[in-house]
This record gives structure tokens, sequence and C-alpha cells, in this order.
């Protein structure tokens, strides 16, 4: 049995905090919302997620130090907007070479900076390490079959967190590809935002499969160019993430982007959601880092204009459409 602080009360957090205490962990769930932890001290399950219900042994918390201090694993499950100022928060209560693995994604608008990295350069003491794939807490909290990834600077960390977390219904593989990890999920978010916008403007299933199958080759472009591996991109964090985030009606992200496709602005969408867009929040991140490594993002670009440049969504795929011919796989030989 191990003691794991949930850093975090959103349904995601939540969902791992009964995924974890069902394989037989300690757990202790923060949240600096007062409100958040007292509804679920009192009711025992997180509004996002009915049904779903923690068991009576969970502790809840807005003490910092309880949820930190002498745990064998920190699972960081705040929004990415939120990571660098909880890191900054615990810092001092952090061990030396203690564990944190963290389960949000995003890119940091201002530095450029993944989530690992944020972590890292508010707790340098610390042992960080990713997890991320296809996984709505929905899903998860229900113990549907699920597949994910956690990424480490060393095999021991990661092995030791995919003891933790796997179960017959929670599958864990284990990648030292941690930029490419971390890409892939946050790059996603993005274009699921387009193809959510797809979905308000009334187009079908090949506008779905195009923008897909060209927004993985975007998102590999970037992050091959920023140190990921191509055969991250082609799996779980990859494709498979994409694929889930596009598809469903879990997804925020498809969801906001359905409403800007209707006609609302991103302010409304993000207002109706009621949750946080994430894709919002990395996409003018990745065209400051699609200048700075010098890489073509159409997709994104496209989404960036709609967004924050009051485009109309339909001339946004108009002007994908129309943009110069170009061979698919330029490496090939004729």
């Amino acid at each position: 049995m191990a003691r794991i602080g949930i850093l975090g009360g959103g349904s995601w957090g939540i969902a791992l905090a009964v995924l974890l205490h069902k394989n037989g962990h300690q757990i202790c769930v923060w949240s600096a919302l007062e409100a958040e932890i007292n509804m679920l001290r009192e009711q025992h399950e997180h509004r996002m997620l009915p049904g779903v219900v923690l068991p009576e042994d969970t502790v809840f918390t807005t003490r910092a130090d309880q949820a930190v201090e002498g745990k064998d694993l920190l699972v960081m499950a705040v929004a990415s907007s939120y990571t660098r100022e909880t890191a900054a928060r615990i810092s001092g209560l952090v061990q030396p070479g203690q564990r944190i693995v963290n389960v949000a994604k995003g890119i940091e608008e201002g530095t450029l900076m993944t989530l690992s990295e944020i972590i890292e350069q508010e707790i340098p003491q610390a042992d960080v390490a990713v997890l991320s794939g296809p996984s709505h807490a929905e899903e998860v909290g229900k113990g549907l079959p699920t597949t994910i990834v956690v990424g480490a600077k060393t095999q021991a960390t990661a092995e030791y967190i995919q003891n933790l977390f796997m179960s017959e219904v929670f599958r864990v593989y284990i990648s030292p590809d941690i930029t490419g990890i971390e890409l892939g999920g946050a790059l996603k978010n993005v274009v699921a935002l387009a193809a959510g916008i797809a979905d308000g403007l009334g187009y079908g299933d090949n506008t779905k499969a195009a923008l897909i199958t060209r927004g993985i080759t975007e998102i590999a472009r970037l992050g091959i160019a920023m140190g990921g591996k191509f055969e991250t991109f082609c799996g779980l964090t990859g494709i498979g993430d994409l694929i889930v985030t596009c598809a469903s009606m879990h997804s925020r992200n498809r969801r906001a982007g359905i409403l800007i496709g209707q006609g609302k602005s991103c302010e409304e969408a993000m207002a109706e959601v009621k949750m946080v867009v994430e894709g919002v929040h990395s996409a003018r991140a990745a065209m400051a880092l699609a200048r700075k490594y010098d890489v073509q993002l159409p997709i994104i670009e496209q989404v960036n204009q709609v967004l924050f440049e009051g485009k109309s969504a339909d001339q946004a795929v108009k002007d994908l459409m129309l943009r110069d011919k170009k061979i698919e796989v330029p490496a090939f030989p004729w």
C-alpha cells in the first residue's frame, strides 16, 4: 500500500483517486477551493462525476502539508493554468527525490514551458514524471477499460508509478519520451477545438478524419523539432489521445469548438462548457513554439485566428482547403 496525495479536486483528480483507492492505496485529496473540499467531504462524490462514489476513508483537505508530507507519490491534477502556482505553494514541503506525476495537459503561454518543466523549475528537488493518454475522467471513474502511458527520466520511476496505477481496467505503458508525451497531450486539445468547430458548422466524417490525420502531422512536426520521438506521436499519447478528444462529447475542447462553430465567441463557449478548456490556453503557445522552431501548423494557426482574431469559422475552413497544393509525404521519392 502506498500513501498518495492527489493535488487537485477536479474530475480528473477524483477519478484517479477512486482508481488508486481500488488498487489498495491510501488517498488524500487536496484542493485550494474550500467549497470543493466541503462538497467532497459531505457527498463523497464530485458533481462532474455523478455516481462515482469516493470511499469513506479518503481524506479531503485544504492543507497542503497534509497532502504532501510523508507521501510516496504526489499526483499533480490541477488545471494547467494553475500548475505553477500549485507547484510553488508546495515546493517547501516536498522532500528531495519525492516523486510527482503530472496528469494535466498544456503549455504555459508566457514561458512556452511544458508542465513537467514548470514543476521541475518550481520544485527542483522532486523526481517529476507525467501520465497521459486517451483517458476521459468520466470513463476512468466508472472503471471502463483505459490505457495510458507514464513518462519518466528513469525506468525505475516509470515502473514504480506503473505498478501503482496498473489494474484490470487501467493498463499502463512506460516511456522515456516525456517531451513527446506532453506535446501530444497539449496540442491535441487545440486540434480538438478545430474538430468541434467543424461539427458546429455541420461538416461530416470526412472533415473529422482529415482534421485528425493532418492534425497529428502538425503535432508530430513540432514535437520532433522539439526533441520528441516520432513513434510517440503514433501511439497512445499522440494519435490515440487525439482521436478520443476529437470524437467524444466528454471532451470539453470539442464541446467548446462546437459552440464556436455555431457562432458563439470563445468567451461564450467557455462559459457554457463551465470547465477549463485547455486548448484555448495552449493555442497561442503552440503558435509561439511554431515560430521559435520554424515549423508550419496550418490547422492550429487557423484555430488561433478564429479564437483571438475574429475570423469566421467557415472562412478558416475555406482557407485550409485552398492552401497551396502539397505532396502528402515529401520524403517519398517518385
